[in-house]
């Protein structure tokens, strides 16, 4: 999980391990931690980078978009391990279509989340 509000990744958290037995989960709180950590699993042990990131879009530090950006310029998954969903509290119909104009992104998804969608997430790899 990639988002700065800590009330949600709670929850998101608790939804996640309602929906997959032993899921281990990480929640970073801007873009540019969430990097970081990445950077260094990708140096220590790919085989160890995460199956899902949930990205949010609005965050300070370094936002989802520039999370993006930055992700593919140091080219931190080139297996393409990662499946990366945004979720997000945007409506904006430009969000959406920017999310789906990222080649990394599987799904726009709007918050909050669900079981159901976290199950369907995992089913297919995409949301709806």
């Amino acid at each position: 999980m990639v988002d700065d509000d800590e009330i949600n990744n709670f929850i998101s958290i608790k939804l996640i391990r309602k929906a997959v037995d032993n899921a281990d989960i990480k929640a970073c709180l801007n873009g540019r931690f969430a990097i970081d950590e990445l950077s260094e699993i990708q140096k220590q042990d790919p085989s160890k980078l995460p199956d899902y990131i949930l990205l949010d879009i609005n965050m300070p530090i370094m936002n989802g978009w520039e999370f993006l950006d930055e992700y593919k310029r140091l080219n931190i998954d080139p297996l393409g391990k990662s499946k990366i969903f945004i979720i997000s509290s945007s409506v904006f119909s430009n969000d959406i279509s920017k999310a789906r104009s990222y080649p990394l992104v599987r799904n726009f998804v709007s918050k909050p989340l669900s079981v159901e969608k976290i199950k369907e997430m995992l089913e297919d790899g995409h949301l709806r």
